[in-house]
C-alpha cells in the first residue's frame, strides 16, 4: 500500500526545516511505501500565479487527503494575494485545527505543567477573513468589522473536543464569552452542551475564556481539551506551547471531519510557528514540530506500516531529547541539521529487520 502525501514548501525557516525533515521521509529508513506530490507555495510563486498553485495543492490534498505544509509568508498589503492559510483551509473545507501542548523530555514545564493541553479551534470563520472597513463620524475614525460563525463549524469543534478528551481521558475545559456574547458566542457554548450529551463520560468544566487563561496553571492531572473560536484558540495554543518549553515543541493539525469525527477526512500537518525570519539561514532553528508534523501525517494514513513508522519517528525524536541533544530555544546548541542528523541516526537504529 503506498501512501501518497501533498507537500507544500514555503518560505524562509519554514522552507529550510520542511528541507531537513524531508531527509527524514525516506521509504527504505521508514519501511513503508509512500510518495511525494510537491507544490511550491512560497510567496514568489503564489504571486507569479496568483495563488494558483494554492489551489492546486489544495485540490491534491482533498484527493490523497494528507498533507505538509512549510510556514510561508503572509504579506501585509491588502491587494497583495493574502494569506496561503486561509485559501487552503477554505478549499480542502476543513474545519477544526488541533495543537496539543505536552511535556517535552528533559525541559521543565512553566508552572509545573505536566500533563497534555490540547487547543481545539475552528479553522474557519471568526475574526479571520471578516469585512472590515471605516468610517468617518464626526471628525472621527471609526472601524467596523463584520464577522460570522455558523452551525456546522461550532459543531465540528464541540464534537471534536470531545472526541480527543474521550481519547485521552481527558477535561473539555473553557470554552467561549458566551455571558458577553450570548448570540454569536452562545452558539459554540450551545454545540458543547449539546456534545457533553452525545459524550456523556467525558469530564466537562466549561469555562469562560478569560477564566480559562487565569486557571490554566492551576490544572493539574488529566489532560485538558480546550473548545475555542478561530482568533481565541489561535492565541490561546500559542501560550500553551509556550508553557512546554518552545512553540516549535509541537505540531499543529488542520482537519476535516465526515459526520462520525471519528477518523478525519483530510489532514494538513504543520509547525505552528512561523517564518522566523531573523533565523533564516543560520541553521539554528527548531526542526522538531515540523518533524512531529511529518509524523503525524502518517499516523493519520490507511496503512498500517506508516503509522508504525509515525510512532517511530515520535520516539526518535523522544529519545533524541532524552540524550540531551537540543537546539537553542531549547537551552542547547545543536543545530537544526544536526537535531535532524540525531533523529536520523536514532531511526537506524530502531530500523525493523527486513524479512
Amino acid at each position: 500500500m503506498t501512501t501518497t502525501l501533498v507537500v507544500l514548501h514555503g518560505d524562509q525557516t519554514g522552507e529550510e526545516l520542511l528541507s531537513e525533515t524531508l531527509r527524514l521521509a525516506d521509504p527504505s529508513l521508514l519501511h513503508c511505501a509512500f510518495e511525494l506530490k510537491e507544490y511550491d507555495c512560497s510567496l514568489a510563486q503564489r504571486r507569479a500565479t496568483a495563488n494558483g498553485v494554492v489551489r492546486d495543492a489544495a485540490d491534491a490534498i482533498r484527493e490523497y487527503r494528507l498533507g505538509l505544509k512549510a510556514a510561508t509568508i503572509t504579506p501585509e498589503k491588502a491587494d497583495d494575494v493574502g494569506s496561503p492559510n486561509a485559501l487552503l483551509r477554505e478549499r480542502i473545507g476543513a474545519q477544526v485545527i488541533v495543537r496539543t501542548g505536552r511535556p517535552i523530555p528533559g525541559i521543565s514545564s512553566l508552572g509545573s505543567v505536566a500533563t497534555p493541553i490540547t487547543v481545539v479551534r475552528m479553522a474557519v470563520d471568526d475574526a479571520y477573513n471578516a469585512k472590515e472597513w471605516r468610517e468617518e463620524q464626526d471628525g472621527n475614525i471609526v472601524a467596523y468589522r463584520t464577522e460570522h460563525i455558523s452551525r456546522t463549524t461550532c459543531m465540528a469543534v464541540a464534537q471534536t473536543a470531545f472526541h480527543y478528551a474521550s481519547s485521552c481521558d481527558g477535561i473539555v475545559f473553557g470554552g467561549p464569552k458566551y455571558t458577553v456574547s450570548p448570540i454569536y458566542e452562545g452558539l459554540l457554548k450551545e454545540m458543547l452542551d449539546a456534545a457533553h450529551e452525545t459524550w456523556p463520560h467525558v469530564r466537562y468544566e466549561p469555562q469562560l475564556i478569560d477564566a480559562t487563561y487565569a486557571l490554566l496553571l492551576r490544572q493539574h492531572g488529566a489532560p485538558l481539551v480546550i473548545p475555542a473560536l478561530n482568533r481565541d484558540g489561535d492565541c490561546l495554543s500559542d501560550l500553551v506551547l509556550a508553557l512546554f518549553g518552545s512553540l516549535a515543541g509541537a505540531e499543529s493539525l488542520i482537519l476535516r471531519y465526515g459526520p462520525s469525527h471519528e477518523k478525519p477526512e483530510v489532514v494538513v500537518a504543520e509547525a505552528p510557528h512561523g517564518t522566523a525570519p531573523t533565523l533564516e539561514g543560520k541553521n539554528i532553528a527548531n526542526p522538531m514540530a515540523m518533524i512531529l508534523a511529518l509524523a503525524s501525517t502518517l499516523q493519520y494514513a490507511d496503512d498500517p506500516k506508516a503509522v508504525d513508522a509515525a510512532g517511530r519517528i515520535r520516539a526518535a525524536v523522544n529519545g533524541v531529547l532524552h540524550n540531551g541533544i537540543r537546539t537553542a530555544d531549547l537551552g542547547g546548541t545543536a543545530t537544526t541539521s544536526g537535531f535532524v542528523d540525531a533523529v536520523l541516526d536514532a531511526l537506524m537504529e530502531t530500523s525493523p529487520t527486513l524479512s
